[in-house]
Order: structure tokens, then sequence, then C-alpha cells
């Protein structure tokens, strides 16, 4: 919609895209505060982010590679690769756990970060969302990721198309921005699973927003799923298996007491 410079060589995604991981580390200082956190775990999970933060963006553009060699037999990684969030998220959360319990191990020799990892994970899930809401309007000014041609009144032009589409960008953002509210509330009021809760509504409606999308998607060994339709079916069954780790770890709690 405006892929421009506005400043320094930055455009409006690049500024979104910082803006983003500002709002994930607002609302996680927030709730820090707010739970009075121990000063030593505040920071470690703060040092944790930002290695997945690049980490996770390694990820995206990595997994958006393999999609694109799966679709026409070329791996090469680009400025033009692109990257998928979806992708970013798989690898994110993957280095994420591996420094939280790794360096945590040696850092945290009685046990803290065990001890919080659930709560810390349903604070998390709130900061997500949000950071990607923002992040889905840089694409949106980017003109990545869009969705089909059409005339509707609600269609937007895409610069580099010459013509308009479905603004998925907007809408996934309108959605994510709910699904932040949602959750925040549900932090606020100390409730538990806000982490299986976004895997799996994030997940129901990836899957479907794909089919207003109509950038390249890339192919997966399931032929008639996308590769994020792939990764949403994934992210709802991981999310029942959170659930049920949960519903045993309350139900172990309940007999000891």
């Amino acid at each position: 919609m405006y892929p421009y410079e506005i400043v320094f060589g930055l455009t409006l995604y690049d500024l979104l895209l910082g803006l983003s991981a500002l709002a994930a580390i607002l609302i996680f200082n927030f709730f820090s505060n707010r739970r009075k956190l121990d000063a030593r775990y505040h920071n470690f999970i703060l040092l944790d982010a930002v290695v997945t933060l690049f980490v996770g963006y390694g990820s995206a553009v990595l997994f958006q590679g393999f999609y694109n060699y799966l679709e026409n037999g070329v791996f090469e990684l680009t400025e033009t690769t692109g990257a998928t969030f979806l992708g970013g998220l798989l690898g994110g959360a993957a280095c994420f756990l591996a420094f939280y319990y790794g360096i945590g191990a040696l850092y945290f020799k009685d046990g803290l970060h065990v001890k919080m990892m659930y709560p810390m994970l349903d604070v998390f899930a709130t900061c997500v969302p949000a950071a990607h809401a923002i992040g889905r309007l840089g694409c949106l000014c980017a003109g990545c990721c869009h969705g089909k041609a059409t005339d509707a009144w609600y269609g937007i032009n895409m610069v580099y198309l010459g013509y308009k589409v479905v603004p998925v960008q907007l809408f996934e953002a309108l959605f994510l921005a709910a699904l932040t509210v949602f959750l925040f509330y549900r932090a606020l009021k100390n409730k538990k699973g806000n982490l299986p809760l976004y895997m799996s509504l994030y997940g129901l409606w990836r899957f479907f927003a794909e089919y207003m999308r109509d950038d390249d998607r890339g192919s997966t060994v399931v032929s008639f799923l996308s590769p994020s339709q792939l990764v949403s079916v994934l992210l709802i069954a991981g999310a029942f298996v959170v659930w049920f780790i949960l519903y045993r770890k309350r139900r172990s709690t309940t007999q000891n007491e």
C-alpha cells in the first residue's frame, strides 16, 4: 500500500516491525511489574527474547526458502526469499525453550525458571499476538502477504501489483488485536491457559485466512494444504497437547493437596 522510504532508508514496514517488538516488551514489563517477578528472572527472559527474535527471523526466512524449494526445486536465501510468520514462530519457540531450559539450568540453581514456566508462557501468549498485529500492518504497507484481487469496496490498492486486493493483512491485524485484548483481560484476571487458547484460535484463523491469500504461498508434502495451513494444523494439535499437560498438572496438584 505504501512501500516507500520514510526516514533513514526505513519504510513503514521496518518502523512497524520495530514497534511490534517494543509492544511485546512493554506488555511483558507490565505483567512483570504487576506480578513482582524476580529481577534476575525478568532480565533473563528479556535476554532470551532478544536471542529468540533474531533466531526467529532467521527461521522465518529459512522456512520460506524450504517452502519455495518444495514448490520449484530451488533452495536459495536471498533478499527476495521472503519470510513466513509461522516458520518464525516455530523456530523462535524452539530457540526460546532451548535457551530457557539450557541456560536457565545454569543460571537458576534454585530452579526458579522451571517453577515460572507456565505463568510466563501465559504472559507471552499475550505479547505475541500484540506484536503480530502491528507487524501485519507493516505487511499491509509493504504490500506483501496480500489477498486475492477484488473490486469490492473493502479492497485496497497494492502499489507493486497495480490493482485492488482483499486486505487480508488488515483483517488479520484486527483479529490479532481482538485476540490480544481477550488474552490481556484473562492475564489480568490471572486465568490460566492463555497459551493453548492463542495457539488454537490463531491456528484456526490462519488456516481459513489462507483461502483469501493470493501471494506466493509455496508448497508442502501435503498437496492440498499451503505451508501455513499445515503449520496451523500442527499449532492446533499442539494446543490440545498443552491443554492435556495443564490438565494433568492441575489434577496432580489437586490430588496432592
